[in-house]
């Protein structure tokens, strides 16, 4: 029996990895049964991990890794194609396509272990009897491949086009651009690590592409249907109105009409938010509550009382100010004040350990997903503008992909524009 599938009152011995953690913290802390029962969070079979499960690469509308419920870990890559052979760009997609699919089923590429001494193994093997893990690879096309060089700039998708500058931009460009992207998830980050060198190998090995910038994140920032809201790096719940339903996929998330390669594709915007906590962490929480429009432990909108309480955005206090700030984050996000848009967020936490001062460097990979790239930039504009989260964030890498529509069974990523 997998953890997903474990009954609610756990025989002796099974514990969810929410239980080891709260009681390894109890312990330590030395906090009193009674405490702990007071402040304890029961554990959520939404949140259980089942490292048997696969999600198929082939044969679906829409690739795996958008919809798909988000997983705990990602492993996010951009590339520069360095080749100018349209055959190369092929064979690359092709073989990343391959590749994707024996992974997603938890097997290897290839040997691990060739029999002569002499080979060289095609897969590195670390994530060797783990299991699939929910893997997803989703694959996503920059703008230099719908050009003359590969003859594909008749098919270049409509609105796909560079970001326009937006208010919060603070762009290193090492961590900008891209002419293709993998966005690696599972629920075992040395799954998604794994995937991602494979494929970054392949790279290599065909000459049509090099890696130019990275992120891995763990502690997924968004929830999916059925899914718990998590916290990001700041402690507050994120996610809480995030696009769940069919119908709001349909809306705002895929591409419905042109020609048949294009349909149940997505724009991905893709980007680095770098946080400056030790100045978050100094600030008092009822002013950190007030720049999120929500109360820090329970999620709830400041105007209510449980976490998923519509937002009443007209609502004063007794002083006559508003109880939600207009320049709260979830006000200016909400789609009740932005003619009902919708974006679907996919966002992961990240650490790079220390910066060159002695500060943490942490932050928010932000991964969002819409039928319109404009759509991003609508909300970012206004969020840019006048958000109170302004003063402890800083985009400073960013990146635009038209991701296609799964393949099917016997083609590969794109497959349908080289014909």
């Amino acid at each position: 029996m997998s953890e997903k599938d474990a009954p609610a009152d756990k025989p002796a011995g099974e514990f969810s990895r929410r239980d080891v953690i709260r009681g390894a913290v109890v312990g330590a802390l030395g906090i009193s049964s009674y405490a702990g029962a007071a402040q304890a969070v029961p554990s959520s079979s939404e949140d259980s991990v089942d490292l048997s499960r696969s999600h198929a690469f082939y044969g679906n509308a829409e690739q795996a890794g958008i919809r798909t419920p988000p997983q705990r870990y990602t492993f996010f890559m951009t590339f520069d194609l360095t080749t100018t052979q349209r055959t190369e760009l092929q064979v690359l997609l092709a073989r990343w396509s391959a590749a994707i699919a024996q992974l997603t089923k938890g097997q290897t590429i290839g040997q691990v272990e060739p029999v002569r001494d002499y080979g060289v193994g095609f897969d590195t093997g670390e994530a060797l009897d783990l299991g699939p893990a929910s893997l997803t690879v989703t694959v996503g096309l920059g703008l230099k491949v719908f050009t003359d060089t590969y003859g594909l700039a008749q098919h270049k998708p409509p609105l796909l086009r560079e970001l326009k500058q937006l208010p919060s931009d603070a762009m290193k460009p090492e961590l900008t651009g891209g002419d293709l992207s993998l966005q690696a998830c599972a629920d075992d980050p040395q799954v998604a690590y794994h995937a991602i060198r494979d494929l970054a190998r392949i790279a290599k090995d065909t000459g049509a592409a090099s890696t130019r910038w990275t992120v891995m994140g763990f502690g997924r920032a968004s929830a999916g249907k059925g899914q718990s809201t998590p916290r990001n790096l700041l402690g507050y719940k994120d996610g809480t109105r995030n696009i769940m339903e069919t119908a709001d996929f349909e809306k705002f998330v895929w591409i419905k009409d042109g020609p048949a390669w294009q349909r149940y594709g997505s724009y991905q915007v893709v980007r680095k938010i770098q946080m400056h906590i030790e100045n978050w962490d100094t600030d008092r929480v009822s002013n950190q509550n007030d720049v999120f429009g929500r109360h820090k432990v329970s999620g709830a909108p400041l105007s209510g009382v449980k976490e998923f309480d519509t937002p009443d955005f007209q609502k004063t206090g007794a002083d006559g100010n508003l109880v939600i700030p207009a320049t709260a984050h979830i006000a200016l996000a909400a789609h009740e004040n932005n003619n009902g848009l919708k974006i679907l967020r996919r966002s992961y936490n990240y650490t790079d350990g220390i910066n060159n001062v002695g500060l943490l460097d942490a932050g928010l990979l932000f991964i969002s997903y819409q039928n319109d790239p404009a759509a991003f930039e609508t909300l970012q504009t206004k969020l840019g503008a006048s958000d109170g989260l302004n003063e402890y964030i800083s985009h400073i890498g960013s990146g635009i992909f038209f991701v296609p529509p799964a393949p099917p069974v016997g083609s590969y990523i794109g497959g349908s524009l080289f014909v």
